[in-house]
């Protein structure tokens, strides 16, 4: 199968309109608490604020399929596809858009942020099943990136060939290690449609996902971007 970029397909930036937005109900009593109402009311609000202006999808389980759409407007699409989380911007595809329009999805491998290296839970066979669900329940076309360990928090597009990643996350001894930093270069910028990769040192220091681009960097236009730092 060719590769995003032979196909001409490449990532667009966050900042480009969009067809809708993909969230999971959260249950999981290691995030959550044992009582994750409150967190669920919480994704029910943003669901239906989102819904006002954009299709939202929301991922539930046997357990909360009947929670979910109790709480959730009508115009909130349930699908039922099961997680080990609720972390839908890490876990689910990233989609590429063609040149004329049509959207496919990348499935990337998943291993918790770290695997047996550094991971932060134990069994992410669920997670790492969801973006192939997704697709699949929304009827797109589905890249395979596995073995490739990625996550959709840990690199950003301007839309137009650039993406930004940080090297404490990408380079961290739980995704790739087998892989140089110039491989992984180059099958970012094969699945990513892109022409080139700007590698910023570290994100957050200690943040547990070994540091992703999304908590410190965003392009709000291209050579735009938005920097978060502290002295």
């Amino acid at each position: 199968m060719n590769t995003p970029k032979q196909d001409g397909f490449h990532m667009p930036a966050e900042f480009e309109p969009h067809q809708g937005t993909i969230l999971i109900f959260p249950e999981r009593p290691g995030s959550w608490s044992r009582d994750p109402s409150a967190a669920q009311k919480a994704f029910a609000m943003i669901a239906e604020r989102l819904a006002q202006c954009e299709q939202v999808y929301m991922l539930v389980s046997d357990r909360t399929a009947e929670t979910a759409q109790n709480m959730l407007p009508a115009a909130v699409r349930c699908l039922k596809i099961d997680t080990d989380d609720a972390w839908a911007r890490d876990v689910a595809p990233t989609f590429v858009r063609g040149r004329d329009g049509t959207v496919r999805g990348i499935s990337w491998q998943f291993n918790a942020w770290g695997g047996e290296f550094d991971g932060l839970y134990a069994d992410w066979r669920k997670d790492d099943a969801a973006a192939d669900a997704i697709c699949r329940a929304l009827g797109v076309p589905c890249y395979d990136a596995r073995p490739f360990v990625l996550e959709g928090g840990a690199i950003h597009s301007d839309g137009e060939g650039t993406i930004l990643v940080t090297e404490a996350c990408l380079l961290s001894g739980g995704r790739n290690p087998q892989l140089s930093k110039e491989q992984i270069t180059a099958y970012l910028l094969e699945y990513l449609g892109a022409e080139k990769v700007v590698w910023i040192p570290y994100g957050i220091y200690n943040d547990e996902t070994n540091e992703h681009i999304d908590n410190i960097a965003a392009f709000t236009a291209p050579g735009e971007i938005v920097l978060a730092w502290c002295d």
